[in-house]
């Protein structure tokens, strides 16, 4: 069969396993030549494993200079008679072989990061065939439900305000057209499950689990992702619901450092540049405000994908040879100082007070903001013959 895009508002409908394949290739080829990783660890766990900053990470740290062994968890699905699956069930199975090509573990655990059978399930294939322990736990999952660990009643987190409704404009990628949309009020319960969903319970739960269970190595790291932002998008993002959680997650990094300490480790959380992810798509009123980095970031020679993002986390700060992890006075790791920098901002805001319905295609990066989502999904990649057929029964039997 022949796989076009395929796409709903902001979702992508469909992938192309060989694309899947090429970005993976990409971004290998990236890190194998970015400044490497010094003294980095060997034996990694990544929690959202499959796309954006999880896969993105976990291929930095195999292939950017610390030739680490890694366990992938993430939920996706395969090629049924329903469709041809999920793109991070492909980036899965090829990331898994070119690992495994240079001699590397590369397990992928496909199926729910909440459920306590994963968390068994993850931690006997560390104690009976990875060597006993991790040395650095990855946390990038993103999802708007999490099953309640002690009910396991589905919890759902809201794209919302805090306070007053908030107008704004948000890309219809399927139509190529900006369309207002509402951001509305949360109530306290949205608040609350939201911060339960988004914020640091989990990520806690998991560390006390592997701490619990012995898998933690002595010296373990433990990171998160988060997104701050500038003033521009605050209204949005920073004090809206995701900010809660988000606020929730920094200060279990703050927790979890307590803890890890007794071992000689650490906790911290990466604050992250505004990217195009399978999650942010779906942020309200915020694409606007991408368009318009994307642009100014590129004349200036500055933008960065995930994997330059995580490929500089690394190398830069996590594991660059010196004792002490570069922080800001939150003790927030910050990777989106470039975003933030005066110039930056001062240019964004010039194109937002100009960019309207008619507009926006030409005086932001629209192209390239669509080109980042094509390009998750498989689509729109250098070197990718798009007119071959494809046989995906010949692609159900990998594995992940």
């Amino acid at each position: 069969m022949k796989i076009e895009p395929v796409i709903k508002g902001q979702v992508a409908k469909t992938c192309h396993p060989i694309g899947c394949q090429k970005a993976v290739e990409d971004q290998i080829a990236y890190v194998r030549k970015a400044k490497q990783i010094k003294e980095g660890p060997k034996k990694v766990l990544v929690l959202g494993s499959s796309s954006g900053f999880g896969l993105a990470s976990r291929i930095s740290l195999a292939f950017g200079g610390a030739r680490a062994d890694t366990i992938g968890v993430a939920f996706e699905r395969g090629p049924s008679e329903t469709g041809v699956g999920t793109a991070g069930w492909y980036n899965s199975i090829y990331f898994r072989e070119a690992a495994e090509k240079e001699g590397l573990i590369a397990k992928n655990f496909i199926g729910d990061a909440f459920s306590p059978a994963m968390r068994q399930g993850v931690v006997d294939y560390i104690k009976t065939e990875f060597g006993g322990s991790v040395d650095l736990v990855v946390y990038s999952l993103a999802t708007g439900i999490r099953p309640d660990p002690q009910t396991g009643e589905r919890i759902r987190s809201s794209l919302k305000t805090i306070g007053e409704p908030l107008t704004g404009y948000t890309v219809n990628l399927e139509e190529d057209r900006l369309q207002e949309s509402v951001l509305d009020a949360a109530t306290e319960q949205e608040v609350a499950d939201t911060v339960r969903v988004m914020g640091g319970e989990d990520w806690a739960e998991w560390i006390e689990f592997l701490s619990g269970e012995g898998v933690l190595a002595h010296g373990c790291q433990t990171v998160a992702y988060s997104y701050i932002g500038s003033e521009i998008t605050h209204k949005i993002y920073h004090e809206g619901t995701l900010g809660r959680a988000k606020v929730h997650l920094h200060g279990t990094a703050d927790v979890l450092d307590a803890k890890l300490k007794e071992i000689g480790g650490q906790a911290h959380v990466a604050v992250c540049k505004a990217l195009v992810t399978k999650a942010s798509v779906f942020i309200p009123a915020f694409s606007p405000y991408i368009l318009a980095l994307f642009r100014v970031m590129k004349e200036l020679g500055l933008h960065e994908g995930c994997i330059e993002q995580m490929q500089r986390l690394f190398a830069d700060r996590l594991y660059n040879g010196e004792e002490l992890v570069p922080v800001d006075e939150q003790r927030l790791i910050r990777i989106d100082d470039w975003e933030l920098r005066d110039d930056v901002q001062e240019k964004v805001q010039v194109i937002l007070k100009e960019l309207d319905q008619n507009n926006f295609q030409s005086v932001s990066d629209y192209e390239g903001y669509k080109k980042d989502f094509l390009a998750l999904n498989g689509f729109g990649l250098d070197g990718v013959d798009y007119e071959k057929e494809v046989y995906v029964d010949d692609l159900s039997i990998k594995m992940p």
